[in-house]
């Protein structure tokens, strides 16, 4: 730091000392103006560079965030797909049942007049088994057809019942105690027997002494008489059928040929 000497008092030497008070120290050179500026922007340009820095840093994690999303969602779609396109399959499916609905509605009285028609043929034609218990249900079906308090499904449910009851017929095996019918002999219906019944290929019956028994002939439409052999297998199969010996195979006389309850079974 310069000090003026305290004996100058002019005012050209006073000018000099203002002088020497604003030169630099010994040493510095003079900072020029563009070198300020040239700082100052290089300043403002690394805060723009900072800024730019964190803005690509949060969109990266933006992107990242954007493509665990992308791939949950593919994957969802992926585990959906099937089921979407099953129900996309459904709903053509009952557009096509709708379409027709009309058409049904007016078929289906017809339909379930044909159904209970075609039943009750095939009881009367069918082995004399169980007779009254499967008129009586036909019966029913044809009253229920003109039941007002009965819907159109309740009463196609019964019709469906009921062959499904008659078709479970032709599955099994089985035997019960009842009365020996024939038209015009009043002792024959009083005439308590036991019954054997092999699916819908064979009826027989026997006494309960085991003396008398009979197959039914589905082509002559009567009884014949069974030998003494013979009534020894119905005896046998009676057992079976009551769960009181075990299975065996039984060599009996049919009650109608194989063929023609094939196609019995087919034209059903």
């Amino acid at each position: 730091m310069s000090v003026t000497p305290p004996f100058v008092a002019s005012g050209r030497v006073l000018l000099l000392g203002t002088v020497l008070l604003s030169m630099p120290a010994a040493g510095q050179s003079p900072l020029p103006e563009a070198a300020l500026e040239a700082q100052s922007q290089q300043a403002a340009l690394q805060e723009r560079i900072d800024a730019a820095d964190e803005s690509t840093r949060e969109q990266l994690r933006e992107l990242r965030r954007l493509e665990r999303e992308t791939r949950r969602l593919t994957a969802q779609n992926e585990e959906r797909a099937p089921r979407l396109e099953r129900r996309a399959e459904n709903l053509e499916r009952r557009e096509a049942a709708l379409d027709t609905l009309e058409d049904t509605r007016e078929a289906l009285p017809a339909l379930k007049r044909s159904l209970v028609a075609r039943l009750d043929a095939w009881v009367e034609g069918d082995l004399p088994f169980l007779r009254e218990e499967r008129r009586a249900r036909v019966a029913s079906l044809e009253a229920s057809l003109s039941d007002p308090d009965l819907s159109e499904a309740d009463q196609l449910d019964r019709i469906l019942g009921a062959w499904r009851a008659e078709l479970d017929y032709g599955r099994e095996f089985d035997a019960w105690r009842g009365y020996l019918g024939g038209e015009g002999d009043e002792e024959a219906s009083r005439r308590e027997v036991d019954f054997l019944r092999l699916a819908r290929v064979g009826l027989y019956y026997l006494t309960p002494d085991g003396r008398e028994g009979g197959v039914w002939q589905a082509e002559e439409g009567r009884w014949a008489s069974l030998d003494e052999a013979a009534r020894r297998e119905v005896r046998t199969g009676l057992r079976i059928a009551r769960d009181q010996r075990a299975p065996e195979l039984l060599t009996l006389p049919l009650s109608q040929p194989l063929e023609s309850h094939d196609d019995e079974e087919g034209r059903s």
